[in-house]
């Protein structure tokens, strides 16, 4: 019998109601387990019982917050190879990707526990004499965290550990395609002995309970990852309110291939970027834009190499694709290389929903490669979110530029090229958040700030020092003497 894993609210697991299930996209006749469905009665008593445990979690120490979050930290570890091999099973993704996103939460967490014991703050000289004058980080209050599905253990991890460090108190809404990881640190989190109402977890549809979220009236800010259409209307919802807001959205992301590039590093990061983890990520490399010189040569370096990548259940060995994380996400998959297929031609590899033998009961669709592609096509301009990788000519530098920037979106971007002066250029005037050099677009640490420019983000940066500014504010003391 499948387990049911209920909602954490004011210390308590709370039962009863509906519950909806969580199955693995590779076999979808395998249920991973059941959840308690959330209502929005329940995202007010979390936000009620947030903002009850307030004071005295502020009030706490930093490092006293810390040794909580170290706890949490080491629970997870212990768990780590359960932990990983729940979300190959519940998101899709290989084992092996699986436990590098399990080991950079554990990471996070310990890198944020940390920060209660510095807490950086400002202090500098009066021009009047004898006042000393200095401002202290305070938080800001309860905090709603709205997460995706396809990091659902890192995204709640780099959310949760700011916000809890910093004093804020949270309700957590995961995405209902993927809940179980985030409900595992949330578990460690209480089994660490954080006080009771301090991290509440409401599973259940997003539409509900983001409204019911947004209208808690204990609620001071809300940090959202998804897509745009859903970040717009929370911010709309937001700026009723003076919410502080914080959103990461699309990418439509650019990888810049310069005839001088290493070219089978090239190849490699490209495919890499583009497909694995199905290509579900936000820093995903949907557009290769290469130089005329070597276009022909490399459009044919990547599809023969993208023919190799073994698709199927991550949890086998030697599979390096997973399934798309479920049917509504395949199907948007299947639609955009049908409007690729009309607009630019059939691919080149690829562009197949896969249901032979164990492929049957997933959702999986074959990693897909497109050229001859255009700035106007709609495979050029739309985030797909899946396997499909759009190859685009240039004449020069200047010209792949032009196309990498030409586009609403500014979240990640990335050149291959041996040019020192090329790759200066590229950082100093490339439109996005997130730059690599000769490495994948996707695969970013959590010490540095992360996010996007124009319509990928909104609001202060996360990760590294820079997520306290969010999760935090100041105090102005002025103290004569």
């Amino acid at each position: 019998m499948a387990q049911l894993f209920s909602n954490y609210i004011d210390g308590e697991w709370v039962n009863g109601g509906a519950v909806f299930e969580n199955r693995n996209p590779a076999n979808t006749e395998e249920l991973i387990g059941k959840f308690v469905k959330g209502t929005a009665a329940d995202v007010g008593n979390a936000a009620q019982s947030a903002a009850a445990a307030l004071p005295g979690w502020s009030a706490m120490s930093g490092p006293a917050r810390g040794a909580i979050l170290y706890k949490a930290a080491d629970l997870l570890d212990k768990n780590f190879e359960q932990i990983s091999a729940e979300m190959t099973r519940e998101e899709g993704k290989t084992l092996p990707e699986a436990k590098g996103e399990v080991r950079r939460s554990i990471n996070i967490f310990r890198y944020f526990a940390g920060e209660g014991a510095r807490m950086p703050g400002m202090l500098v000289p009066s021009e009047r004499d004898r006042v000393h004058m200095f401002a202290l980080r305070k938080p800001i209050g309860v905090v709603g965290l709205i997460t995706p599905w396809n990091f659902p253990s890192a995204i709640p991890a780099w959310k949760l550990a700011p916000a809890l460090i910093c004093g804020n108190t949270v309700v957590l809404k995961p995405a209902s395609a993927a809940p179980l990881s985030a409900w595992r640190i949330v578990e460690a989190l209480a089994q660490a002995g954080i006080p009771k109402g301090v991290v509440n977890f409401v599973a259940g549809p997003g539409g509900e309970l983001g409204e019911a979220l947004l209208n808690a009236a204990p609620l001071r800010a809300v940090s959202f990852t998804g897509s745009c259409a859903i970040g717009t209307r929370l911010h709309e919802q937001a700026s009723r309110r003076r919410l502080r807001i914080q959103l990461e959205m699309g990418g439509k992301n650019p990888t810049i291939v310069l005839a001088d590039a290493d070219f089978s590093s090239a190849v490699e990061n490209v495919v890499n970027a583009a497909f694995f983890s199905t290509g579900q990520k936000c820093t995903a490399t949907s557009r290769a834009i290469v130089e005329d010189a070597i276009y022909d040569r490399f459009v044919e370096a990547v599809v023969e190499r993208t023919k190799k990548l073994k698709v199927g259940d991550g949890m086998q060995p030697g599979i390096e694709i997973g399934p798309c994380v479920d049917q509504a996400q395949m199907n948007t998959v299947l639609r955009y290389i049908e409007i690729g297929s009309k607009e630019c031609g059939e691919p080149l590899c690829g562009g197949r929903r896969l249901t032979d033998g164990a492929l049957a009961n997933g959702w999986f669709v074959e990693p897909t490669v497109f050229a001859g592609v255009g700035e106007q096509h709609t495979i050029a301009r739309e985030e797909i979110f899946g396997p499909v990788l759009a190859i685009m000519r240039a004449r020069d530098f200047q010209d792949a530029l032009c196309i990498a920037n030409a586009i609403p979106f500014g979240l990640s971007s990335s050149i291959q090229t041996t040019n020192l002066s090329r790759a200066f250029e590229y950082i100093y005037r490339a439109e996005a958040g997130l730059l690599t050099v000769n490495l994948p677009s996707a695969g970013v640490e959590y010490q540095l700030p992360f996010g996007g420019t124009k319509e990928s983000s909104f609001g202060p940066k996360e990760q590294g020092p820079a997520a306290l500014e969010f999760y935090s504010d100041y105090k102005t003391v002025y103290l004569k003497y």
